[in-house]
């Protein structure tokens, strides 16, 4: 597909697509409901899917599990949190690599043990905390965790490969993997937290285990939905070198300190409030917020130029985000603060199906995995920056004033938005 030659978030540009592709795509548009029980009726859809959903429930687990572990072991926080913040930098750093590897050799041939590889990270990092090894060890199995493949990534390259001249279905497909992400993030951490303290401290690093392997075992079995690999891309650029992707990964970097910086915050604001324990549950009203709004989203209209679509869904995101902040200063109020969230998690979902959909428009063919992990590791990249700087906020300002971190991110990223996208005239509708 043709690209801009300036560094810019591209509007897309696309042939109208085949009659029998419109009437599917018209006859979609009838009804939410309708839509996703004939997107999952796509032959093999419902297979792949479960496997995914239950290899990305472990995603939310992980790292909660983790914390839980070692500070009961060795009862710091500092540790923990230097311990998960290195499995976010190693994933950071080798994640796009197995994409691209999931590229060039199918999904099955990499996925499979390149989860094995984490697995074992995660069983070491266990087996370390439980016989009280140095400490260094931590940080080195914690770290071989960093080959867990991208199962939403790969869910959504099959999506693309089997309606990829339906866009109207495939706006629905990316609707849908993004409201089952906020769910898997949002259930995972509660069954992590449910299950260490439950049981013992490492059952939610085992469960997520079990599930992890179990779920990409699942999910590679489905061959026949399996796009085809693209030896040939062997030689290819990386997609960070095409015009228009590096400007779209910054826009994802804002959005993910938003992210960061929101969890760090409230936190922080229901333990000075005296209720630290409700610190999850106000989260995932967010995430809850997100997830009922990704599947309205998918419902709607495909947007005639994505890039204008994510102008106008930063825009919203970045005026709901100033209610917590709003909130919290104008009350101080938690179940106040808690409402505001649940709102703001309505333009989250919108902007990361979007997003996304960007991503897959101007991502070369046969790369399509490696693009789309390269953009989550722009979003970890800033949940961490974001967590930094809403922590360093909270820590001299209190808890309130760390609600300008999120707000603050988020008009970051309608900035950077604004600045890079590049409308091109007469671009035709995506359906």
């Amino acid at each position: 597909m043709p690209h801009e030659s300036t560094e810019s978030i591209p509007a897309t540009t696309h042939a109208a697509p085949p009659a029998g592709a419109r009437e599917r795509a018209a006859a979609t548009k009838i009804s939410g409901g309708n839509a996703y029980r004939r997107l999952l009726a796509t032959p093999g859809a419902r297979a792949f899917t479960v496997g995914s959903l239950i290899a990305r429930l472990p995603m939310g687990m992980f790292s909660v599990s983790a914390v839980i572990m070692i500070a009961g072991a060795r009862g710091s926080y500092a540790l923990a949190g230097a311990v998960t913040a290195t499995g976010l930098a190693a994933t950071a750093v080798v994640g796009p690599w197995t994409a691209r590897l999931v590229d060039r050799h199918g999904q099955a041939r990499i996925a499979v043990p390149a989860t094995l590889l984490a697995a074992l990270g995660s069983l070491a990092l266990l087996l370390c905390v439980r016989y009280n090894a140095p400490d260094w060890t931590l940080f080195a199995a914690y770290a071989a965790t960093a080959t867990t493949p991208n199962t939403g990534g790969m869910s959504r390259a099959r999506w693309a490969h089997l309606h990829r001249n339906d866009p109207a279905v495939l706006h629905t497909a990316n609707s849908f993997e993004q409201a089952a992400d906020e769910l898997c993030f949002m259930l995972g951490p509660v069954i992590a937290a449910f299950l260490c303290s439950a049981l013992f401290p490492e059952a939610g690093t085992l469960v997520g285990v079990f599930l992890l392997v179990t779920g990409v075992l699942i999910f590679a079995a489905q061959r026949a939905t399996e796009p085809p690999a693209i030896p040939g891309s062997t030689g290819s650029r990386s997609p960070f070198r095409h015009p228009g992707f590096p400007a779209l990964l910054a826009v994802f970097l804002a959005t993910g300190a938003v992210f960061g910086a929101l969890e760090v915050t409230t936190i922080a604001f229901a333990d000075a409030h005296g209720h630290r324990s409700a610190s999850g549950a106000i989260l995932a009203l967010q995430a809850a917020g997100s997830c009922v709004a990704g599947l309205l989203y998918g419902s709607a209209r495909p947007a005639a130029d994505v890039g204008r679509r994510l102008l106008g869904c930063l825009a919203a995101m970045t005026v709901l985000m100033t209610g917590p902040l709003l909130a919290a200063s104008a009350t101080g109020s938690l179940i106040a603060v808690a409402g505001t969230l649940l709102l703001a998690g309505a333009a989250t979902a919108p902007t990361m199906v979007t997003g996304m959909t960007l991503v897959q428009r101007i991502t070369p063919a046969g790369q399509l995995n490696e693009g789309m992990t390269l953009a989550v590791t722009a979003l970890l990249g800033g949940i961490a920056t974001g967590s930094a700087t809403g922590g360093w906020l909270v820590e001299h300002g209190g808890a309130t004033t760390g609600y300008a971190a999120p707000a603050s991110a988020a008009a970051l990223a309608l900035l950077l938005c604004a600045v890079t996208h590049r409308p091109r005239p007469g671009s035709a509708p995506l359906a």
